[in-house]
């Protein structure tokens, strides 16, 4: 390993370092609360590391520095993700700061893990390689596997084990189909299976030359599509959700998600490239879109805890976010560059909002010991401050102006028409006024109902700061989403370099 390769790695190694710094102190100090002020505080390391990179790539002539023998990339479009994983990261420790009360003893652990699994995902964005991906998804998998049952109660046992035997399941199919891509390419980097799936198509016949190597890539579909929650690969996650600390919770529908659709476009951009690829890929990714919303969204409307409700919101979002790589696959000229910039898009405004609707939900559940959507009652008068936040999350979720949710989805329908996927919009249009009936239902509950109890929830500084945090980006995106929009395409003209 080089001096070069420890440059470009500087933003994981040293959110690693970090996290064993927190279980290092956690061991000399006695009072705990130094620890969430020294992972957020320490979070910015990474993150200047992150963006030394990024200026060093604006003011040079290369869009892309690759590093560690050629597994490893560098680009504005993995510096992106670095971005958003960190502040997710931030905010979700931020929030966290009553809740670990719970299991006061292990603090130090459950910060740490959550930074280990930030360095996972942080790397997904940026391999290049097939090895690489698999060893990211596994260091990604094992801690959230940890956080999830970490309340060490029936519940969250139960949702630990889950997540653990399916994710493996998951991992050996995706193993299975990039052992198939290997053993017909003869390589594991993207860039070399891409250069020799053109000569076995030149062959004619099959897509892609070969029916075994189709396969190969349906089941790596099938891998990623577990990391994402899509339809029919989405059985865990209401289940994890709901027994799951909330603040894992949070981490996992915004991180998670932000990662595995981060590691599938890298991988169908570098190894199975636009021009490449059939319309049969676009009618594959668009059912698997219509799937997802139609089923996530309907399903949600039977929920009456809220955290199964957000578990289900999840599936139906990476149904949406499936409409950009539908798009992408089609093969239009204009939408193979709208897709992939609306995905990133969609990403950052649904991060920003289901941070913000997690850090309220994480404040009240903690407060009233429970996750029932009828104890939300009243809600308006006992913490309106809340109140206005998880309103304004709902209305975003919905895609409701004159929050950030709008324009991620105007933007992302724009991509499927350009892509002459119409019946997909008006699928999409059709699961946002069907979602808007269940997310209204909390908002209606917080100011409509008679509360439980006149007692006001009281929450600390940490938690008014993550509050905030989401509050802001949710709302002034969708006032003045260009910022945010100019980024997400910056960073998707790296991966279309």
């Amino acid at each position: 390993m080089s001096a070069f390769d420890l440059y470009l790695l500087a933003p994981e190694l040293s959110l690693a370092a970090l996290a064993l710094v927190l279980v290092l102190v956690d061991l000399v100090v006695r009072n705990k609360t130094v620890l969430p002020v020294l992972a957020v505080l320490g979070l910015t390391v990474p993150l200047i590391f992150s963006l030394i990179l990024w200026f060093d790539l604006s003011s040079g002539d290369t869009m892309q520095m690759h590093g560690m023998f050629n597994t490893l990339v560098v680009d504005k479009f993995s510096l992106f993700f670095k971005f958003l994983l960190i502040a997710a990261a931030g905010i979700v420790i931020l929030s966290s700061t009553d809740y670990v009360q719970k299991f006061a003893r292990f603090q130090a652990e459950y910060y740490a893990l959550v930074l280990f699994a930030t360095t996972g995902m942080m790397l997904l964005a940026s391999t290049t390689e097939l090895i690489t991906i698999y060893i990211s998804l596994e260091l990604t998998a094992l801690p959230i596997a940890a956080l999830a049952a970490f309340m060490r109660d029936g519940r969250s046992t139960e949702s630990g084990m889950k997540f653990l035997v399916l994710s493996a399941i998951s991992s050996a199919v995706l193993l299975y189909g990039m052992v198939i891509v290997y053993g017909y390419t003869g390589t594991t980097s993207l860039p070399q299976i891409a250069e020799q799936i053109g000569n076995l198509s030149l062959l004619g016949g099959s897509p892609f030359g070969s029916n075994a190597l189709l396969f190969g890539i349906v089941l790596m579909i099938a891998g990623f599509g577990f990391k994402v929650a899509s339809v029919p690969f989405q059985m865990w996650a209401p289940d994890v959700y709901e027994g799951s600390p909330t603040p894992v919770t949070a981490f996992l529908s915004v991180a998670s998600k932000a990662a595995g659709f981060a590691v599938i476009l890298r991988v169908f951009y570098g190894a199975f490239p636009a021009d490449m690829l059939s319309l049969d890929w676009s009618a594959t990714f668009a059912v698997l879109s219509a799937l997802s919303m139609t089923i996530g969204n309907l399903v949600a409307v039977r929920q009456d805890n809220i955290k199964r409700l957000m578990g289900y919101s999840t599936i139906a979002h990476a149904g949406y976010i499936l409409v950009g790589l539908a798009a992408v696959t089609a093969r239009t000229p204009g939408a193979e560059s709208i897709g992939p910039s609306g995905v990133l898009f969609y990403l950052g405004g649904f991060a920003a909002t289901n941070l913000a609707a997690f850090s309220v939900i994480i404040a009240i559940s903690n407060r009233i010991n429970s996750d029932r959507i009828d104890d939300y009652a009243g809600m308006a008068r006992r913490a309106p401050v809340l109140a206005t936040v998880l309103t304004l999350s709902m209305i975003s979720l919905t895609g409701i102006p004159p929050a950030v949710g709008f324009w991620a989805k105007i933007y992302l329908f724009s991509a499927a028409i350009e892509a002459n996927l119409e019946w997909l919009v008006v699928i999409g249009v059709v699961n946002s006024v069907i979602s808007a009936y269940y997310y209204l239902r909390v908002v209606k509950a917080m100011f409509l109902s008679e509360p439980t109890s006149e007692e006001r929830v009281a929450f600390g500084l940490p938690m008014q700061l993550a509050v905030a945090l989401g509050f802001i980006g949710t709302l002034i995106f969708g006032i003045y989403p260009t910022p945010l929009l100019n980024l997400a395409r910056t960073a998707a003209g790296a991966l279309l370099s």
